[in-house]
């Protein structure tokens, strides 16, 4: 069994939320990726909707690192180019 675990670290500064996802996982390369939200001006002001927002596309954005890697590690192993679906 392997198990991985991703980290995600919040920073919130005024108005603005920027996120950080890190995959931690039995790989010497750790994956990495951010997010940020922005609230508007005539947004009511909700913390936690700025953190989900910055989270969610800092996952997302993770989710896309991680297949690029896989389609580079295939391409590595079998000589052809790759490209894992999206879906």
């Amino acid at each position: 069994m392997r198990e991985w675990t991703v980290r995600v670290s919040i920073y919130e500064s005024g108005d603005d939320t920027h996120a950080q996802a890190v995959l931690l996982g039995d790989s010497p390369q750790h994956l990495k990726a951010e997010g940020d939200s922005h609230r508007a001006p005539d947004d009511p002001v909700v913390p936690e909707i700025g953190d989900e927002v910055a989270a969610g596309r800092a996952l997302r954005h993770l989710a896309e690192r991680l297949l690029v890697t896989a389609d580079d590690d295939i391409a590595a192993v079998t000589g052809e180019d790759a490209h894992v679906r999206r879906s």
